[in-house]
């Protein structure tokens, strides 16, 4: 399905019965990373997979911001009229989550997030080194949103009301000392360093992320 909301079209899939749980993927990918995870996820909620802006079959764009990101999920809850939301976002996708919660208090019932950062240096050096020369040779939008954005405060983060369980490997790409500041500022947070994961090794057409967010959410 698709819907335009903050003037872009966004596609959808809709999975599932129950409580609303929207789900965000990270850079680079789509909806589809889910598919494993929504087997478990759709007998407990209404699964809501999002193709971010310039991301599957969502429209196109030419640079991007975290900012309008999150207004494009704002609006997307909206316009579909969807309450008691539980929100879940992996790497770009916790970012939005964050600045969502943040921005609008209330909105969402529970947030889990995995792999997101704060701040571009969050993300371990050697990979900004990658991306960043990569992106000199062949110019490239989301990198230049991974390398560039994004910029969350504390206060941001102290200004969430909604329940929020953050989620990072061990062997994350984002520095564990972002994550535990996450945790730290954001009131009433949960964190789980998730022993022998990397940033996507349990989420990426994996079952185990359903399994975190299912028994945060007393669904077990």
């Amino acid at each position: 399905m698709k819907i335009t909301v903050n003037q872009v079209e966004l596609f959808y899939e809709v999975v599932g019965s129950g409580d609303p749980l929207v789900m965000v993927h990270g850079n680079g990918e789509d909806h589809t990373i889910f598919d494993k995870a929504v087997e478990l996820l759709s007998s407990h909620f209404t699964c809501y997979l999002l193709d971010s802006r310039g991301h599957g079959q969502s429209q196109q764009v030419t640079e991007y911001h975290y900012d309008d990101m999150a207004e494009d999920v704002y609006q997307f809850i909206r316009v579909l009229g969807l309450e008691r939301v539980t929100y879940y976002g992996f790497s770009d996708g916790g970012i939005i989550g964050l600045l969502l919660a943040s921005r609008h208090p209330g909105l969402l019932d529970k947030m889990i997030v995995s792999g997101a950062n704060t701040r571009p240096d969050a993300v371990h050096k050697w990979l900004r080194a990658v991306f960043g020369i990569v992106n000199r040779i062949h110019k490239n939008s989301l990198f230049t949103l991974m390398l560039t954005e994004p910029h969350i405060s504390s206060e941001q983060l102290q200004a969430i009301t909604t329940p929020t369980l953050v989620l990072a490997g061990s062997k994350d790409l984002v520095v564990e000392a972002d994550t535990r500041f996450i945790a730290e500022h954001i009131p009433n947070a949960t964190l789980k360093i998730l022993e022998g994961e990397g940033h996507a090794s349990y989420i990426v057409h994996k079952t185990k992320v359903a399994e975190l967010i299912l028994n945060y959410c007393g669904k077990h």
